[in-house]
């Protein structure tokens, strides 16, 4: 994974983000061995379901989770399988294809999230 420390990119709160499989940092960031998996999982889901839909799927579901009760980004349900198994470094070697459709990232939204990134 190529990584690009900007300040430009991400904008708001978050301090990291992967565009097209380029994760993009902010300066002095720490990047934890979970968070580059976090990202290397959502470079999974894009290689596996194409770029274009992956982002439109992604957007799709982000603006029907603002409707819903809980926080809109941490229950996409992309962020879900990433969250679920970002502290898990072998994960991407036994995920199964379009793992994210599971039901359990489908569930009743969550809360609001602890961490930001």
């Amino acid at each position: 994974m190529i990584i690009v420390r900007t300040k430009h990119i991400p904008f708001g709160h978050f301090s990291a983000i992967n565009l097209l499989g380029v994760l993009f940092v902010h300066p002095g960031v720490y990047l934890s061995n979970s968070l580059i998996n976090h990202e290397r999982i959502h470079t999974a889901q894009m290689l596996e379901m194409g770029i274009l839909p992956f982002y439109i799927a992604y957007v799709v579901e982000w603006l029907v989770r603002l409707l819903m009760r809980g926080n809109a980004y941490r229950n996409i349900s992309f962020e879900r399988e990433a969250y679920a198994h970002e502290r898990d470094l072998d994960y991407l070697e036994h995920r199964r294809h379009y793992a994210w459709m599971r039901k359990e990232y489908w569930r009743k939204p969550t809360g609001k999230s602890k961490r930001k990134y």
